[in-house]
């Protein structure tokens, strides 16, 4: 029985075999628990990103998921029944000389009692049977980034995007980091924000000196009218 389990390097052989049309056969480690020390056929490598237990065996009738600690590479040779001894034809022997004299008389034979054979019924044998584990949910990815002068937030679990990204205002984005408790990163905001109002004011101020610069015309333009 093997003592450790599937290596990365015969995770990607069995994979390989698998695509070829051929089913690898393996041994079942101490891992795997009363099913230590049986055989199995890998049908399947499901998605080891998805759960541990990818590696999919046929053992008896059923098809159940293990890990690669529950099973090895089985040795070779292994399941194969070895070719049983021809029994020798034995020749016969040429009869000995009879001397009618000393031979003794031949005794009648006795009647045997009719012996009674009781039948027991065979169980069969109780599978074992491993519980597949429920699959875990994918993980779920948050983003909040920003670029252009502009905050968006992102939602997506695994491959399948939940939310594209959309605009949000900089206070909502402030109060978001702020949940987050790091220090660094709140800082990292409140300097971006710093910026943007900096510049929002210079703006704002050089399009009231522009206003201002317009409104004086105006008046110029109604005094001379």
């Amino acid at each position: 029985m093997a003592g450790q389990g599937l290596s990365t390097e015969e995770v990607q052989g069995i994979r390989e075999a698998l695509a070829a049309g051929r089913k690898p056969k393996v041994v079942f480690t101490a891992a795997a628990g009363q099913m230590a020390g049986q055989l199995g056929q890998v049908v399947e490598l499901t998605d080891p990103a998805v759960s541990e237990e990818f590696v999919v065996v046929r053992f008896g009738r059923d098809e159940l998921p293990f890990s690669p600690a529950d099973v090895a590479i089985a040795p070779k040779g292994v399941g194969r029944k070895p070719a049983e001894p021809q029994p020798e034809a034995e020749q016969p022997s040429a009869p000995e000389p009879e001397f009618v004299l000393d031979t003794p008389p031949v005794p009648a034979p006795r009647r045997e009692e009719p012996k009674v054979e009781q039948q027991v019924e065979a169980k069969p044998a109780k599978r074992a049977v491993k519980a597949a584990k429920p699959k875990s949910p994918s993980g779920l990815t948050v983003t909040l980034a920003y670029a252009d002068g502009e905050w968006t937030v992102a939602a997506q679990q695994g491959a399948k995007a939940l939310a594209k990204p959309y605009v949000v205002k900089p206070a909502e984005a402030l109060r978001m980091v702020a949940l987050v408790d790091v220090p660094g990163v709140q800082e990292a905001v409140e300097q971006i924000l710093a910026a943007e109002r900096a510049e929002a004011e210079q703006q704002a101020e050089k399009l009231r000196a522009e206003l201002a610069e317009i409104e004086t015309r105006l008046a110029e333009l109604r005094e001379a009218g």
